[in-house]
């Protein structure tokens, strides 16, 4: 089954984000200029498509003359269980310069951990995974 991906409007900053979030997940990126896809309601070398494929997918482009672009409220990008604890809590810090993060990724009551973190682009992220359980054998 297929999951959602993201697809970000970004203010004119959609080269520079998904190179961020690929120096943070890795994966491979696809950037096309409005000028490739033969667009003129924006400038030549805005982005009219960008794409992030690997561990973690988003997609995106440069909002176009009179659209808006991304303005997040109420929504966080989940990415609990999604990576070993030590690659989760590597991400997290990686979102996290440049940006704000709003609950530190730490142990919670219930004895799994999670946290909040706001990326320097406005994306809030959920980031988090369960506490590890081991079994003995007889």
């Amino acid at each position: 089954m297929t999951a959602p991906v993201v697809y970000i409007s970004f203010p004119g900053t959609a080269a520079e984000a998904l190179t961020f979030y690929q120096g943070i997940f890795g994966g491979e990126l696809a950037l096309f200029t409005y000028e490739e896809f033969n667009r003129t309601d924006g400038p030549p070398t805005a982005i009219a498509h960008g794409e992030l494929r690997g561990p973690i997918s988003i997609s995106g482009s440069d909002a176009a003359e009179g659209e808006a672009s991304v303005r997040v409220e109420g929504l966080l990008l989940s990415l609990l269980g999604t990576a070993e604890p030590e690659v989760l809590h590597e991400w997290f810090n990686k979102l996290a310069e440049g940006g704000s993060a709003l609950d530190p990724l730490a142990v919670r009551p219930w004895g799994g951990s999670d946290g909040q973190v706001t990326d320097k682009y406005g994306l809030r992220w959920l980031i988090g995974y369960e506490a590890a359980t081991t079994s003995t054998s007889n």
